[in-house]
């Protein structure tokens, strides 16, 4: 009975291994348009170039992949200026799930800073999506690349806002919905980093800035708002204004981003 527990491991353990390889390929060309920010001095759209994004949110099984590889992101080794005390605080270990380590594998990983999300995409030759990109992506539904105008598809995403995320249980990516680009989960399962997430109202680098436009958490912010419709898009605004590169945050993950090379 125990041998068959060891190769029962051992079959895991590959599978696990090979998927994490897999994953690493899969990215949605996103063939790109026009945005309009929620906030902007232009009122002209955004030109988004063609891009290419993950499928899937990086998963807790991707991550540790990462850190075996570079010591300095592992839990409890990251320096301090790069990541809060709440560093992968739902792992055990630097290199350990702990009990629920089948049910973590799978799960989005969060707990992560921006730099060490940063430095994650960038260890595989991709970067993190900027705001314009993911939110470009974001507006598409099952069947429609922009569905700003359907007043449904925005209710399902403020009720999973609306939903208390404090100690629950994440589930696997791919557990929401695919998008029009085949891109899944970006609505429903967690928050996710952005290269730029704090461009509105910074004007330097990621750690500290002095001339933030605090007008713009209060309610003078919504007169200069594009889409007041868009209540959504609100909130994650309000999100990425109350972050700092170093923070990590139990429902707040990432996936990356790649641009298209055309020839």
């Amino acid at each position: 009975m125990k041998n068959w527990l060891v190769i029962l491991t051992v079959i895991a353990a590959g599978t696990f291994a090979n998927a994490q390889v897999s994953d690493q390929a899969m990215m949605a060309t996103i063939r790109g348009g026009t945005y309009v920010p929620l906030y902007s001095l232009d009122t002209a759209a955004t030109i988004v170039k063609p891009f290419m994004l993950d499928v899937y949110p990086v998963t807790n099984l991707q991550f540790l992949e990462f850190v075996k590889k570079n010591e300095s992101w592992q839990k409890g080794k990251v320096k301090q200026l790069f990541a809060d005390s709440s560093y992968l605080r739902h792992w055990d270990g630097a290199l350990l799930f702990g009990k629920d380590s089948v049910k973590l594998a799978h799960a989005p990983v969060v707990n992560v800073s921006w730099y060490a999300a940063k430095a994650y995409c960038e260890c595989y030759g991709k970067r993190l999506p900027t705001v314009a990109e993911w939110e470009f992506a974001a507006l598409a539904n099952e069947t429609k690349p922009n569905a700003s105008a359907d007043s449904g598809f925005y209710q399902r995403i403020i009720d999973w806002y609306a939903k208390p995320s404090h100690n629950r249980a994440l589930k696997n990516i791919g557990s929401t919905f695919k998008n029009y680009y085949g891109v899944w989960d970006m609505h429903g399962l967690v928050w996710e980093w952005t290269q730029d997430f704090n461009s509105a109202l910074t004007s330097g680098e990621s750690r500290s800035d002095s001339s933030l436009d605090k007008d713009l958490f209060c309610g003078a912010g919504a007169v200069n708002a594009k889409n007041l419709k868009n209540y959504a898009a609100f909130m994650r605004y309000a999100m990425r204004s109350s972050l700092k590169a170093k923070y990590s945050v139990g429902n707040l993950g990432f996936r990356c981003a790649k641009d298209v090379h055309t020839p």
